[in-house]
C-alpha cells in the first residue's frame, strides 16, 4: 500500500462507514472507498482481516488495519503516521 493512502472497506448501509467517511472529509485527507457489496475481492479481503466475519468499515491506513474505528481512533492513527491536514 502507498503511503499516504487510507482506504475504507464498507458498505453504503452501514452507518459506522458513513461516519468514517464524513470523519476523514472533516480531517482533510484524502481516502479511497471500495464498497464490499459491489467489490466481492474486497468483501473477502474484509472478512480475512475479521477472523471471518464481515465488518464495516474496515480501514487501512499506511499498513495499519483498522476495525471499525471511532472519530478519536482514526485521528490518532492518520495523526500517527504524519496524515492529518
Amino acid at each position: 500500500m502507498e503511503t499516504g493512502t487510507i482506504k475504507v472497506y464498507g458498505a453504503a448501509w452501514c452507518e459506522e462507514t458513513r461516519q468514517t467517511l464524513m470523519d476523514l472529509q472533516a480531517i482533510g485527507v484524502p481516502y479511497e472507498y471500495i464498497d464490499i457489496e459491489k467489490d466481492e475481492r474486497a468483501r473477502q479481503w474484509v472478512i480475512e482481516r475479521n477472523g471471518g466475519i464481515q465488518r464495516t468499515p474496515t480501514v487501512e491506513v499506511a499498513g495499519e488495519i483498522l476495525v471499525e474505528p471511532s472519530t478519536y481512533e482514526l485521528g490518532n492513527i492518520i495523526r500517527g503516521v504524519g496524515m492529518a491536514g
